[in-house]
């Protein structure tokens, strides 16, 4: 197994710790730990694309691990906002953010079916580190007016980011979902 893969697979092997420290109240300085694991997730989100394109080191597994483990980070950290309470993260932002993400993956698939591959677009980029820096907010949620303020700003970003970019691979990419006779 090449290094891109190992770092997808220790990135999936750290959500349910990420989900620990998330959700457990045990711990004054858990939602550092899971800051922490959080950002080390997401860098090695950029680490192993970056890897494998450089070295050629691109796999079938990466290509099916690499965007499931993405979703699987972002989705744990979703639904452990939500679950902290609506103070954290509104249900119907969480909603939009995860149906973006399922309607994206069925329309790959389609694609793939169809021998077309998907490229990441510009917006799905932008729209990821918005969403990466919306969840480490809301990992530390500190207790202060301004920074709650960044907080709702983050958060409405990620959703509008999460909407243009949906928009974009639907306009993009209309002919995948064309009937074949």
């Amino acid at each position: 197994m090449n290094l891109p893969n190992k770092l997808t697979l220790t990135r999936v092997f750290m959500i349910p710790f990420f989900i620990f420290f998330m959700l457990y109240d045990g711990f004054s300085w858990g939602k550092y730990a899971a800051c922490g694991l959080f950002v080390i997730a997401s860098i090695t989100d950029a680490l192993d694309g970056y890897i494998a394109r450089k070295y050629h080191l691109i796999t079938n597994f990466g290509k099916f691990m690499d965007p499931l483990a993405d979703k699987l980070l972002v989705c744990s950290a979703l639904i452990c906002f939500v679950a902290k309470g609506p103070e954290y993260l509104p249900a119907w932002a969480a909603i939009i953010i995860v149906a973006r993400e399922f309607i994206i993956s069925g329309f790959r698939l389609v694609a793939s079916d169809n021998g077309i591959v998907i490229a990441a677009s510009y917006w799905g980029k932008v729209k990821t580190v918005c969403q990466m820096l919306m969840s480490i907010l809301l990992i530390l949620h500190l207790n202060h007016p301004a920074y709650h303020i960044v907080e709702q700003i983050f958060i409405y970003l990620s959703v509008a980011l999460t909407i243009i970019s949906l928009v974009d691979y639907l306009v993009k990419n209309k002919a995948v979902l064309k009937e074949q006779k």
